[in-house]
């Protein structure tokens, strides 16, 4: 959703609120796209600062359907999203990159709140996410789900460096 911010640039400390439906129904990380399950209004607070700078501050919440890191069962994993961003519209795009201030949700005087959601919500994503605490995950051989049940599987890992040792040992109970 755009929302044209120059109607509040006319007058400095002009505040001018919104709230905004969020229109994605996916995020995509890495090749793989989860479902926003619940999303809330973005409630946005723009301010002119005056000499062309607008103060934009918002938040939103949300509900991701995400997967536990150890055992794949789907959790819906809420995130509570608060911004605050300060925008100069005096700077071209040349100059925001040289900076290092990327904004692509900015376009000329218009405010992509849809792509301003996705940027805070790939910066709040869960480096790993696990069901609860103990979460047990999958048997590496059959593939059984241990919080369910266990399984006969021998899941005995040997350190790859003893390799020789144990064949050693391996050849001396065959004499």
């Amino acid at each position: 959703m755009l929302i044209s911010l120059s109607e509040i640039m006319t007058t400095k400390d002009k505040i001018k609120n919104y709230k905004v439906p969020i229109e994605i129904d996916k995020f995509n990380y890495q090749g793989v796209s989860y479902d926003i399950s619940k999303k809330d209004p973005v409630e946005i607070i723009a301010t002119n600062l005056g000499d062309k700078k607008v103060l934009i501050e918002g938040s939103t919440s949300i509900s991701l359907g995400l997967f536990c890191g150890r055992c794949l069962k789907e959790i819906d994993y809420p995130l509570e999203i608060e911004f605050s961003k300060e925008v100069d519209f005096k700077l071209s795009e040349e100059e925001r990159v040289q900076n290092l201030d990327e904004m692509n949700y900015i376009a000329g005087y218009n405010l992509d709140v849809d792509i301003l959601i996705n940027e805070e919500i790939l910066i709040g994503f869960p480096m790993k996410l696990l069901c609860h605490e103990d979460c047990k995950g999958i048997c590496k051989t059959c593939g059984t789900n241990l919080n369910k049940r266990t399984c006969d599987c021998d899941n005995t890992e040997y350190d790859p460096r003893m390799a020789r040792i144990r064949d050693i040992f391996n050849n001396l109970k065959e004499v």
